[in-house]
């Protein structure tokens, strides 16, 4: 939802950050996608220790090197079939890897229905992306859904960082599911639309 409407217009903007944090240093995207993981590796492992303020910071710094990798990558002309499939797969890895230490950490404290919820949305945040990847197989977009990453990304950090994190699972789990029904309906009218076409 948020890509839809923002898109790239923020590229400038992010182009003056990443300036001004690494002193015009030249980095390629995927390293910054990597870096973005690493941070997401970190966040992963505060959960597990409990310590859910910083494992927010450090997701939403994991969160900011995503944005920079695809905007420098644009803004240099180095967009590439290989990172842009990187770049995915470390977000997919980021995301599950968070939610599954969250899940975890539920367990930990004795709170068995969020962790249970803390699945459910590991599944529906498994199965968003999947859906896309489907569709763009039968040559359609499916780029539409309420929570999509940069929702999931915000719920999760404002979780963390703010001590509701059992409150913003549920909501992912709910909402994530909701996406993947979005995503299948969005399908189901664009093909019907085509084959009418035709």
């Amino acid at each position: 939802m948020l890509s839809a409407k923002i898109g790239h217009s923020l590229d400038p903007l992010i182009a003056k950050v990443y300036k001004c944090i690494f002193f015009g240093k030249d980095l390629r995207p995927n390293t910054l996608s990597l870096l973005g993981f690493l941070f997401g590796i970190v966040c992963f492992v505060f959960i597990l220790f409990g310590r859910l303020f910083l494992a927010g910071i450090f997701l939403a710094i994991s969160g900011f090197f995503d944005l920079l990798d695809g905007s420098i990558a644009r803004r240099t002309n180095r967009v590439t079939l290989f990172g842009g499939l990187l770049d995915s797969v470390l977000d997919r890895y980021t995301d599950l890897l968070v939610i599954s230490a969250i899940g975890i950490h539920f367990v930990f404290v004795n709170k068995m229905v969020f962790a249970v919820m803390a699945m459910i949305s590991t599944i529906g945040v498994a199965i968003i992306p999947y859906v896309k990847a489907r569709a763009q197989a039968e040559g359609l977009s499916c780029d539409t859904g309420i929570l999509e990453r940069p929702e999931r990304m915000i719920l999760l950090i404002v979780g963390l960082l703010f001590g509701f994190i059992d409150y913003c699972i549920v909501i992912l789990a709910f909402l994530s599911h909701v996406t993947v029904l979005q995503r299948i309906i969005f399908f189901k009218r664009r093909a019907e639309l085509l084959k009418a076409s035709e």
